[in-house]
């Protein structure tokens, strides 16, 4: 039997505990992805809208000026009689076609912060925005790394399948001689083919979802190709005890929580502004009829004045829509505990994660070792006639078993490690 060397695959799993960033092909995928995937220019868009309600709410605050022209037809109209020299004479006092043409302004003078409260709500309307970006960054970046390790864990299950059915094939290989030669049982040669058309399925299956996560890759970067070679995210550096606090400061739900308090805030003092008086200064200009003594002529005319306008009853709505805003606010101010709570149970989740998996991983590496070197002597052992084929296989999928846990292991450590970044607020990208 020819010698069979299984290459370990602990080396292409093993974890560098002392990168302090990620990666930069991790880097550039992640940052290709904010200007590939089309949910970025759809939130930059509502930027823009905001911002233009922005300038709308202030355009609120401005004059309005309005031309106008008009004509009216009445009939009849008022007219008086006068005697003059002893007969009598009638007169039209207004004529029966009006028309009037003229230039209309109106300013409101005072609103007792009626606009300043909308432009206020309309720029955090802009905050809110911005700020969701930059989380749907964040998320967006954990999704890319999660495909991006995902990509290397099935690249090096693959491996590992491919030394197995190495193993397995070469195995074949023996018994098939040993057969010719009486010392082995068609039995033995089957059992392993079964072995090996099984493997040879999970392979298919590991490539499978090799594909897929290719295809993810691509939906989310606008490129299917990744250079990774090892779970190399790095581990935290912050103290464990301080991480909450860390989340609260970097975290960007925090962020937009707190955008949303303050939106419900410039709302609240929106509503205080509503069922308050107004003043308003009115002026126009323009040519008019229907001045004595001749009705039918054009004549320049002018006006000026000022409205105080002052709601008596509007069935209860400002006082109902101070409610409405104060009950908005308690909801959002409410929804911070909540918050604080998933919060510190992803934080605890996290450590707990990774502490588990960094134990794990000392027995499964000790396990490795333990499993080749028994396989060792059960290949020895079947070469001399004194072992059985099933010990040998046994053994190898001892070996097969131990390198698959290892390597589980040290990709559910990496992602851990990777969700405790996200839950902290660590920009890694």
């Amino acid at each position: 039997m020819r010698k069979i060397i299984i290459t370990s695959l602990l080396s292409l799993v093993a974890f560098s505990s002392q990168a302090q960033q990620a990666n930069g092909d991790l880097k550039e995928l992640i940052n290709r992805s904010f200007t590939y995937f089309p949910r970025f220019s759809e939130l930059e868009q509502s930027v823009k809208t905001q911002e233009e309600r922005v300038t709308l709410s202030r355009s609120y605050g401005l004059p309005n000026v309005a031309g106008s022209a008009g004509y009216r037809y009445s009939h009849p109209v008022s007219e008086m009689t006068i005697p003059i020299n002893g007969e009598l004479n009638t007169f039209k006092i207004m004529p029966n076609s009006n028309y009037n043409t003229g230039v209309n302004v109106s300013y409101v003078l005072w609103d007792f912060g009626v606009v300043k409260a909308n432009v206020e709500s309309a720029k955090r309307a802009v905050q809110y925005a911005k700020d969701n970006i930059e989380y749907n960054k964040s998320q967006m970046a954990y999704q890319v790394a999660v495909v991006y390790y995902q990509i290397v864990y099935l690249q090096k299950a693959i491996a590992i399948q491919d030394s197995v059915l190495a193993f397995l094939k070469a195995n074949k290989e023996d018994t098939e001689v040993k057969l010719k030669h009486g010392d082995a049982l068609k039995y033995d040669v089957l059992s392993i083919q079964s072995t090996i058309d099984q493997e040879n399925n999970t392979r298919i299956d590991l490539e499978n979802s090799l594909a897929k996560q290719y295809n993810l890759l691509q939906y989310t970067t606008g490129v299917n190709v990744s250079d990774g070679q090892a779970f190399d995210f790095p581990p935290a550096t912050e103290n464990k005890e301080g991480a909450f606090i860390l989340a609260q400061q970097n975290n960007l739900e925090y962020t937009l929580l707190k955008d949303r308090v303050s939106q419900s805030e410039a709302g609240l003092e929106i509503s205080k502004k509503a069922g308050l008086p107004s003043l308003t200064a009115n002026a126009s200009t323009g040519f008019a009829n229907g001045y004595m003594p001749d009705l039918n002529q054009f004549r320049y005319n002018y006006a000026a004045g000022v409205t105080l306008s002052v709601p008596i009853y509007q069935g209860a709505r400002a006082r109902k829509q101070r409610q409405l805003a104060m009950s908005e606010l308690k909801e959002s101010q409410l929804a911070m505990a909540t918050l604080n709570n998933i919060i510190q149970n992803d934080i605890k989740q996290a450590y707990t994660d990774i502490e588990s998996n960094q134990s794990r991983l000392v027995n499964a590496r000790q396990q490795v070792e333990e499993a080749k070197e028994a396989q060792k002597l059960a290949q020895s052992r079947y070469r001399n006639g004194t072992g059985t084929n099933l010990e040998l296989t046994n053994a190898s999928t001892n070996v097969q078993r131990a390198e698959r846990s290892t390597l589980q292991y040290t990709y559910q450590l990496c992602l851990a490690r990777l969700a405790l970044a996200s839950v902290l607020g660590t920009k890694y990208w």
